[in-house]
C-alpha cells in the first residue's frame, strides 16, 4: 500500500475544509476558534482510502493571509495538491500566493478543483474556468486537470477521487524508506497519562517503536514510546505517512514547530545557510543586501538577514547566490526547499533551495566562493561519486573502480570519499590492496536485514548462541567478499548494532534461553557424563526423555560453549574437570617415562581401550602429547 499525502491550497472561504469533510466524513478544524469563525487557522489532518487500497492523508492548510506560515508548514511531504477555487468568486490574491509558494517548494502535481459549482450556472462556470486557465498560464499548474465539484451536494466528488487515484498511482513514486528518518514537527502537545506527543509528515526513512532519536535543534535525545498512523497504533511508520509519536525524555515546552526528529548525529544545527534564491516574477520587492526576511523551510519559521554573494540586488524574476544569516538555529539538509517573505508587511517574495546547510561565513563577490556554489548547485564530483557508491550497495565499490567510472584521478576520488565520509554519507574500509566504499543508506539496509534475520533465527532457535557468521553472509550478502564482510561486521559490532559470540552473531540484547527444558536436558547430560567418568557414553545413546534431538543438540552446544563439558571425540563428551584431571595425570606420567601407550592410559583411568584411545587423541588436540609413529604410542608434545 502506497502512502500518499494530498494537500489543499486556495483562498479563504473557498471551501477547502468543507471539501475535505465531503471526501472523508471528518472535520479538520480542530480548534474552537476555527469552528466558531469558520476559517482554518492551523493545519488540519485526516485521511481516506482510495478504491485501489492506497491510503491518502489529507492536509487542510489555512487560506487566510495571516496564517500563511501554517500553509508553508503544511506543504512538507505533499505528493499532490488540490488547488480549490470557488466557482462563484474565481482566482483571488491568496490563491496566487499559494500557487507561488507551491511552486517554490517544488510541488509539481496538482488538480484544480472548481468548488461550489451548485451556486453558478453553466455559462458562468465556463467563464471562470477560462479565467483560471489564463491566470495560471506559465505556472506549474498550466496543464493541471480541472474537476468541477460541489462539496455541499456531492456533485463531482467521485470524479475527483478517481482522478486522485489515477494521478497518484501513475506518477507518485514511493518514498525513500531506506535513508535516515526525518520528521519535521508541525505540532507538539501533552496528553494525560502519555506525556509529550508530536505530529508531522515523515518525509524520509522509517521510525520504529523503541527507537532512540534526537530532537533538533534542541539537542535532546528521546525514545519513541508509541506510534500512531491515522489513529491506529503501529510498531513502525514509513516515509509518506502522517504520524503522531509519543516521546519520552523531552517536554512539550522544549519542542516547537520547526523542530526535526532524526537519528543522533545525522544532522547538524546551523544559523548559516548558503542558498540559491529566486525572486518571484510577481514580487513588488527587490531583494537588497542585508534585507531582513522571514525564512520558511519544512515546518520552521525563522527571521534572517540575506547577504547577497554575487549581485548587488535581485529583482523580480531574477535569481542569485545568497547566504542567509538566521536569528535562530535550524536543522536542514542540502536540497531542502524554502520560501522567504518580506519582513513587514508580510508578503511572499521568493524562495529556492539549500546548497550548503553548514557553511562558513562568506564575503561578498569572492570568485572562489561563487564557483564553489555553482558546483554545489550543479552537483559536485563528490555528488557523482556518492551516486556511484549508492549503486553498488550489494557489492561495495573500490576507490580504483570509482576513479575508472568517473575519469578522476585516484587522489581526487580519495579526497571526495573523505569528504563524503566526514558528512556521514559513506563508510570506508581500507584493505591491503584497495579501499572499499559503502553508502550509509546501504549500511542501514544491511543492518536492518541482519537484525531481521537474527531476530527470526533467535525466535526459532532459542537455545543457540545465534546465527553462524558464514550462514549470514551466504544467505544475505553473497556478493560481498568475505574479508570485507568481516570489516562490516566489525563496524556493526563496535557500533553496538550486533553482538558476536565466537563464530555466532546475535542481536545486542539476546541471551540463550535458560528455562525448564534447558535445566532438564543439561541435568540429564551432566549427570550421565559424571556417572560414566572415563567410560565415555556416546551422546546419541543418551535418553533425553521426550525432548527433540535438535533442541538437545543446541543445549549440548551451550554446555560446550560455557566449558562445562568438552568434546573428547566424535559423539563422545565428558565433564571438563575429568579431562583437566586426565591432562595432569598424563603430564606427570610423561615426566617419569617419555613414552606412554594406549594400554597404559587404559590402566591409569581404569577404562576400556575403546575410551583410552579418544583420551590420547584429545591430548594430541590440546598439544599435551604427539605421535611417535606407532598408532598406540605417544610422547610429550
Amino acid at each position: 500500500m502506497k502512502n500518499i499525502i494530498v494537500g489543499t491550497a486556495g483562498h479563504i472561504d473557498h471551501g477547502k475544509t468543507t471539501l475535505i469533510k465531503a471526501l472523508t466524513g471528518r472535520n479538520t478544524d480542530r480548534w474552537e476558534e476555527e469552528q466558531r469563525r469558520g476559517i482554518t487557522i492551523d493545519l488540519g489532518f485526516t485521511y481516506f482510502d482510495l478504491p485501489g487500497g492506497d491510503r491518502v492523508g489529507i492536509i487542510d492548510v489555512p487560506g487566510h493571509e495571516r496564517f500563511i506560515n501554517n500553509m508553508v508548514a503544511g506543504v512538507v511531504g505533499m505528493d499532490l495538491v488540490l488547488l480549490v477555487i470557488a466557482a462563484d468568486e474565481g482566482i483571488m490574491p491568496q490563491t496566487k500566493e499559494h500557487v507561488d509558494i507551491l511552486n517554490l517548494l517544488g510541488i509539481e502535481k496538482s488538480i484544480i478543483v472548481l468548488n461550489k459549482c451548485d451556486l453558478v450556472d453553466e455559462e458562468w462556470l465556463e467563464l471562470v474556468e477560462e479565467e483560471v486557465r489564463e491566470e495560471l498560464e506559465g505556472t506549474f499548474l498550466a496543464s493541471a486537470p480541472v474537476v468541477k465539484v460541489s462539496a455541499a451536494t456531492g456533485e463531482g466528488l467521485e470524479d475527483l477521487t478517481g482522478l486522485i487515484e489515477r494521478m497518484t498511482s501513475d506518477e507518485v513514486a514511493a518514498k525513500d524508506i531506506q535513508t535516515i528518518p526525518r520528521l519535521p514537527v508541525d505540532r507538539a502537545f501533552t496528553l494525560s497519562g502519555f506525556g509529550t506527543i508530536i505530529t508531522g509528515t515523515l518525509v524520509s526513512g522509517t521510525i520504529t517503536r523503541e527507537d532512540t532519536l534526537e530532537m533538533y535543534p534542541v539537542g535532546k535525545e528521546c525514545k519513541i514510546r508509541s506510534i500512531q498512523v491515522h489513529g491506529q497504533d503501529k510498531d513502525t511508520c514509513y516515509a509518506g505517512q502522517r504520524v503522531a509519536i509519543n516521546l519520552s525524555n523531552v517536554k512539550k515546552k522544549e519542542i516547537k514547530r520547526g523542530c526535526v526528529l532524526a537519528p543522533k548525529n545525522s544532522m547538524k544545527n546551523t544559523d548559516l545557510l548558503d542558498v540559491k534564491m529566486r525572486i518571484l516574477d510577481s514580487s513588488v520587492r527587490i531583494l537588497t543586501n542585508h534585507m531582513r526576511l522571514h525564512f520558511f523551510t519544512g515546518t520552521s519559521e525563522v527571521l534572517c538577514r540575506a547577504v547577497l554573494l554575487d549581485k548587488e540586488e535581485i529583482g523580480p524574476g531574477e535569481s542569485g547566490f545568497v547566504q542567509l544569516r538566521l536569528e535562530e538555529e535550524v536543522a536542514v539538509r542540502r536540497g531542502d526547499k524554502f520560501v522567504v517573505r518580506f519582513y513587514s508587511p508580510m508578503e511572499t517574495i521568493g524562495g529556492g533551495e539549500v546548497l550548503e546547510p553548514n557553511p562558513r561565513v562568506k564575503r561578498r563577490f569572492q570568485q572562489d566562493v561563487i564557483e564553489e556554489l555553482k558546483r554545489k548547485e550543479s552537483g559536485s564530483t563528490a555528488d557523482v561519486i556518492e551516486l556511484h557508491v549508492k549503486g553498488h550497495g550489494d557489492t561495495l565499490i573500490t576507490a580504483a573502480e570509482l576513479a575508472k567510472l568517473t575519469a578522476l584521478s585516484l587522489e581526487e576520488v580519495k579526497e571526495d570519499v573523505e569528504q563524503l565520509e566526514t558528512q556521514g554519507l559513506v563508510c570506508v574500509f581500507p584493505m591491503r590492496k584497495d579501499t572499499y566504499v559503502w553508502h550509509s543508506d546501504s549500511r542501514r539496509r544491511a543492518e536492518l536485514t541482519i537484525l531481521a534475520a537474527l531476530k527470526d533465527y533467535e525466535e526459532r532457535f532459542p537455545y543457540r548462541y545465534g546465527m553462524k557468521k558464514a550462514e549470514v553472509q551466504t544467505a544475505h550478502f553473497q556478493k560481498i567478499k568475505a574479508n570485507v564482510f568481516d570489516k562490516i561486521l566489525e563496524m556493526l559490532i563496535d557500533g553496538g548494532c550486533l553482538k558476536r559470540v565466537d563464530e555466532f552473531l546475535c542481536t545486542p540484547e539476546y541471551e540463550v534461553r535458560k528455562d525448564g527444558t534447558f535445566d532438564k536436558v543439561s541435568g540429564i547430560l551432566l549427570d550421565t557424563f559424571a556417572k560414566a567418568k572415563y567410560d565415555f557414553v556416546r551422546y546419541p545413546e543418551i535418553d533425553i526423555k521426550g525432548v527433540d534431538r535438535m533442541t538437545a543438540d543446541d543445549i549440548l552446544n551451550i554446555l560446550l560453549e560455557e566449558q562445562n563439558i568438552v568434546k573428547v571425540a566424535d559423539d563422545m563428551y565428558t565433564l571438563k574437570e575429568y579431562m583437566d584431571h586426565a591432562k595432569e595425570v598424563i603430564k606427570e606420567r610423561l615426566r617419569e617415562d617419555p613414552l606412554i601407550t594406549i594400554a597404559q592410559v587404559r590402566d591409569l583411568f581404569e577404562t576400556s581401550r575403546k575410551s583410552a584411545k579418544p583420551i590420547l587423541e584429545y591430548m594430541d588436540s590440546i598439544k599435551v602429547t604427539k605421535k611417535t609413529g606407532a598408532e598406540s604410542e605417544r610422547i610429550a608434545y
